[in-house]
Parts: structure tokens; C-alpha cells; sequence
């Protein structure tokens, strides 16, 4: 069976459209539905249901696409062991990644790929730690950053310490300490993040005990910052995410020196692209965090 029909299929698969993904793979419309109506004559059964709706994965049109996944992965392996026996790294790089490393990290180290590797065609999907776990289970993405993972399917490498602050404004009665006690949390309202998967705001309140009065629960870091603005209630947020807080707003260091644990996550066995990524991060981020 050809390799380019499982390509038209995952990329059908992915965007939803035979017309969309046609002009990505410079095909026309025509084209791609009669490889994928080969595909479905090759293996006597539908994958893809059509209607007037759009299009939709069939249950055995998801097993087959879990599968597909991992033949194009093993082809795009094979071609960067082949490239690196030859002394050239490229290929595709496919990362996952949440907000705070898409604006902090990523532009300075994909700067990096790009110049030292120029082969290297990478590609960037956000989620949160829960997205970004599955796409990795799934073969969607070959790394991803992560907090701490769930799965024991994957190699986890720690790469960062990043700060647990106490977010107050003017209006709260911790605004003026210089540290805060995780305890005094419990004295006023919180605003608490709410993020699929292991949620270490959660995490660490859980593990001093401390019984907060939530008041709103929010997936956005700029909303939540806004709501303690407007003395709404007080937060725990990491560093990272931080950047010009509003004016009568203070972000507080923990007495308990709390922190969410960065690392990058990965499935056993990675390519020399991916190899080539996290050796030039962790060189990056031991670099940058000696120099601050």
C-alpha cells in the first residue's frame, strides 16, 4: 500500500476537509477522496462518514488512524537516522507546548533550531498538561512539555524549577508582607486555575492542608490576574506566566518555597530531531538561568 494514501488520510483526518487538505498537499478535491475511497477498498471497510454536515472518523476509521500514525512516524524516523548517518540532521519536529513556553522559551529556541539546523521543519501544538499528554500517547506530537506525567509510557526529564507566587492587589491584607504563608491563603477569597490535568496550585494546597474559599475557578492566567485586580480574591500562580502585572497588584514569594516542576516529555524512543531539541534546551536554560 502506498505511504502517500496514509498521508492524505491522516492529513484529512487532521483538518477535517478533503478541499483543505488537498491544497496542503497539492492535490486536488477529486484526488484526495478517490485515495481515500482506495484506502477504505483496500481494508473493506468505511473510514471516513460523509454528509452534508462535513466530514467525521468512523470508530474503525480511528483505530486505522492510531495505526497510520505509527507506520508515518516509523517512515519519518527511518529518514532522520538515515539523514544523521549522512551527518545531516532534518526532518519534522513536532512539539507540544502550553502558553508560558510558547512566549518565554520557544521564539529564542526555535531561533536556535532553525540556525543550527536548518533542516529541521518544526511545528507547534498548544494545550494544556492533559492535551498535551494525550497528544503525545497518540503520536501526535514526538515531545511535549509537561509538569509531571501521569503515564509511565513516557521518559520524563526535569528542566526546570519554576515559582509558586501568592497574586494579591492593594485591596487584600497581605499586600505589604514580603512573604506569605500558604496558610493565610485560606483567610481570603481565591481564584483558582483550572487546568486538565495534575493542577499543582491544587497539588500544593492539597499537600499543606489548606481549605481555600474558592470563588471562581478560571483556565485563563490573564483573566485570573485581572479578577485579583479588581480584588475579587487572591491566586497562586508560577512565575513563568507572569509578566507586567497591573499596578496595584504584587506578586509575593511562598515562605514554603513552593514550585511546579518544567520538564519535557517524550516517548522511548525519539528522533535525532527531537535528540537535537532538548540538547540545545537544556544547554539554553542552564546558559539563561546562570546568567539571571
Amino acid at each position: 500500500m502506498s505511504l502517500f494514501k496514509y498521508e492524505i488520510f491522516h492529513k484529512v483526518a487532521e483538518i477535517g476537509s478533503f478541499t483543505k487538505a488537498g491544497e496542503l498537499l497539492g492535490l486536488t478535491q477529486s484526488a484526495v477522496s478517490h485515495a481515500i475511497s482506495s484506502l477504505e477498498k483496500e481494508f473493506g471497510f468505511e473510514m471516513i462518514h460523509r454528509s452534508k454536515n462535513g466530514l467525521k472518523l468512523t470508530t474503525d476509521g480511528q483505530i486505522m488512524l492510531s495505526a497510520i500514525r505509527k507506520v508515518l512516524q516509523a517512515q519519518e524516523l527511518l529518514k532522520q537516522e538515515a539523514a544523521n548517518i549522512n551527518g545531516v540532521t532534518k526532518g519534522v519536529l513536532r512539539i507540544g507546548t502550553f502558553t508560558s513556553i510558547s512566549t518565554k522559551w520557544l521564539p529564542t529556541i526555535i531561533q536556535k533550531m532553525e540556525q543550527q539546523f536548518p533542516g529541521v521543519q518544526i511545528k507547534i501544538k498548544e494545550g494544556d498538561y492533559y492535551e498535551i499528554e494525550k497528544m503525545l500517547l497518540d503520536g501526535v506530537i514526538d515531545c511535549g512539555f509537561l509538569n509531571r506525567p501521569s503515564s509511565n509510557h513516557f521518559q520524563f526529564t526535569p528542566i526546570y524549577s519554576d515559582r509558586l507566587l501568592c497574586i494579591v492587589s492593594n485591596k487584600s491584607h497581605l499586600y505589604k508582607k514580603d512573604l506569605v504563608d500558604i496558610k493565610d491563603v485560606e483567610l481570603e477569597p481565591f481564584i483558582m486555575t483550572s487546568y486538565n490535568g495534575t493542577n499543582d496550585v491544587k497539588y500544593i494546597l492539597d499537600m499543606y492542608n489548606v481549605k481555600t474559599n474558592i470563588r471562581f475557578e478560571l483556565h485563563d492566567e490573564s483573566a485570573i490576574v485581572s479578577m485579583v485586580e479588581h480584588g475579587l480574591g487572591i491566586t497562586i500562580l508560577p512565575e513563568l506566566i507572569l509578566s507586567k502585572l497591573p499596578m496595584n497588584v504584587r506578586a509575593i514569594p511562598l515562605a514554603q518555597n513552593c514550585y511546579r516542576t518544567i520538564g519535557i516529555a517524550t516517548k522511548q524512543s525519539i528522533s535525532p530531531a527531537t535528540e537535537k531539541f532538548i540538547n540545545l534546551l537544556t544547554d539554553w536554560l542552564s546558559k539563561h538561568n546562570n546568567n539571571e
